[in-house]
């Protein structure tokens, strides 16, 4: 339709600045959310059923099913680091100007 062909189209570089407008809250969300990814990849590789990948990390089997389903609201930053330091994985914080 001529609606249809009339509508603007955006791209975004991630799905955080398509979803989200502050570009302090987009931050925190890429920064959780490779931490949330890193976590998964290596549970994954560990071979492993979840219950026993939680209790490897000291976890609940529900808090490490929200990690799996991606929910970066239930998960602080903290939580995060605190997280890929009981699987194994070493996270540094890289700092630059943001021009």
């Amino acid at each position: 339709t001529q609606e249809a062909a009339s509508m603007k189209v955006e791209s975004f570089a991630n799905v955080w600045d398509a979803i989200e407008s502050d570009p302090v809250e987009v931050a925190g969300l890429k920064a959780r959310s490779e931490l949330m990814i890193a976590i998964i990849k290596t549970v994954n590789a560990w071979s492993v059923d979840r219950s026993e990948a939680a209790r490897r990390i000291g976890i609940t089997r529900k808090r490490l099913s929200n990690l799996y389903k991606g929910h970066v609201d239930e998960f602080s930053l903290d939580d995060l680091v605190r997280l890929a330091s009981q699987v194994g994985l070493s996270v540094k914080l890289q700092v630059r100007s943001a021009a």
